[in-house]
């Protein structure tokens, strides 16, 4: 596993006051913000909103502050209640899942009139779809005279979020970062993870409001880096590569399958004969680890599959199965530890559930490719061993699974399950949808708050951001097909 590449952890959503989060972060006196636009522009009148819909609420000094939906508009409001004369009410509207609010905030700032104990805002929109922004709202309030201020937690209208797996594709959206193109501001591996989940979807669910992403994403980052999204890492290389599989199986453009073949064959530029062949792990080195050369499998046997009369690629895959199954990485328990020591033997490093999980869906596409029987076979051996070595309390769980959401680590267990659901997917009997059921159920019961953004732990508890939020996105689609 390569050094983290970590990024600031997303703010809690949770109910916030004046003294306990330091509120002074939000300006005094707000900057203007421009009115957006939707099916109806900014400040409409609740009392045209067909629905009334409180998803969170809040408590200051007696006061009860709600955050109102109107669902079929996609549009939000705030009131205050049991107050007094010169109490406040405003909406904050964030465009990256609760970290910033600056240019949205104090929204509709409003005060309850003399002779009154309760007020409300006008309706606010929750996204801005004319800049593909992603919006949250909440509502905050303050008694008159000053003192605590109360919000209550972050959430959204169901607009983009008919079903669990679409509302927490739309909570990783959130995440996209509009200038870098990237999931998380500057994620690179991760976020074609983050990409991967998105795409896969849009076509498990039919629901493409998200589509834009993929041809955004490729033209503002075609030529970072290496260019055609490859890098020294060749692991990072691998997972862009199978990215833009799922993009052209979803698109049908020529491009994206071109820049896969690209990938591919920067991978292979560096299959050198260090452990008697296998791709290493970066430009700089020979290290030989599972999850590049589980990465080039996958690939490549897709590429066969995808190119008409191909042998190239399918000789490859057929090379890397052989290596890999002789590397001595899978170790008697049918587990995959992270690669092989200077003496080419298994280094006993962790089983990373990524590990476990990304060799069953490049064993699932080399056995389209082949129609090896015993691919499969050996894939289910693999994934009777993970599904239960790998699960604690009835969920899977990462080796040394931290609280955070930073960094690569909580990025690993979507890749697991998307593999897995691969290979279940291909087995007439389905043995792995109870687990994932399972597991998908959990999380969504106890690991998920008020704008679908899920932690690291599937039982619950810890911080939010896109790496948790790409695997139980993964989670979810790898369950529902």
């Amino acid at each position: 596993m390569k050094p983290a590449r970590s990024r600031a952890a997303l703010f809690g959503a949770a109910l916030t006051t004046l003294s306990s989060l330091l509120l002074g972060a939000v300006p005094a006196v707000a900057a203007p913000e421009a009115a957006v636009c939707n099916k109806y522009c900014d400040a409409r009148d609740p009392a045209l909103s067909p629905q009334d819909r409180i998803p969170v609420t809040a408590a200051v000094d007696s006061r009860t502050i709600a955050l109102h939906f109107d669902d079929t508009d996609a549009m939000g409001w705030g009131s205050i209640d049991n107050g007094a004369a010169g109490d406040h009410v405003w909406l904050d509207r964030s465009m990256d899942g609760g970290r910033t609010w600056t240019s949205g905030s104090k929204l509709g700032d409003t005060a309850v009139p003399s002779g009154g104990r309760g007020w409300r805002t006008q309706m606010y929109n929750v996204d801005d779809w004319n800049t593909q922004g992603v919006g949250a709202l909440r509502a905050c309030g303050q008694p008159a005279g000053g003192g605590a201020i109360a919000c209550t937690p972050w959430a959204r209208t169901t607009w983009n979020a008919g079903s669990r797996s679409t509302a927490a594709a739309t909570a990783l959206m959130m995440s996209y970062d509009r200038g870098t193109k990237l999931f998380g501001g500057n994620g690179w591996w991760t976020a074609a993870n983050a990409l991967t989940a998105v795409i896969d979807n849009i076509r498990i669910t039919g629901m493409g409001s998200y589509r834009y992403a993929i041809a955004d994403t490729y033209e503002k980052n075609i030529n970072a880096q290496g260019g055609q999204f490859r890098n020294e890492y060749l692991d990072d290389t691998g997972w862009w590569g199978l990215a833009w599989i799922a993009a052209y199986d979803l698109t049908g453009e020529s491009r994206y399958l071109d820049t896969a073949r690209a990938d591919a064959d920067h991978m292979f530029a560096n299959w050198n004969g260090t452990c008697g062949g296998g791709v290493r792990w970066n430009t700089g080195g020979n290290y030989k680890n599972a999850i590049t050369n589980e990465l080039f499998l996958g690939l490549t046997a897709a590429l066969h599959n995808r190119i008409p009369g191909d042998t190239v690629y399918l000789d490859r895959a057929k090379n890397e199965w052989d290596w890999f199954r002789r590397s001595g990485m899978i170790n008697g328990d049918r587990m995959i530890n992270d690669g092989l020591d200077g003496n080419c033997a298994n280094n006993g490093q962790p089983t990373w559930t990524y590990n476990q999980g990304v060799i069953l869906g490049a064993l699932t596409e080399l056995h389209r490719a082949t129609g090896d029987q015993t691919l499969l076979t050996t894939a289910r051996f693999l994934a009777d061993a993970s599904t239960v070595r790998l699960q604690t309390d009835g969920v899977l769980r990462e080796p040394g699974e931290g609280d955070g959401c930073t960094g690569d680590g909580p990025s690993f267990k979507g890749a697991y399950v998307r593999g897995l659901g691969t290979l279940d997917r291909a087995l007439s009997d389905h043995p792995y949808a109870a687990p994932l059921t399972r597991w998908a159920d959990a999380a969504h019961d106890r690991d998920r708050n008020a704008l679908d953004q899920y932690g690291p732990h599937w039982n619950g508890g810890g911080a939010t951001d896109y790496g948790c939020q790409q695997s139980a996105l993964d989670l979810l689609n790898a369950a529902t097909g």
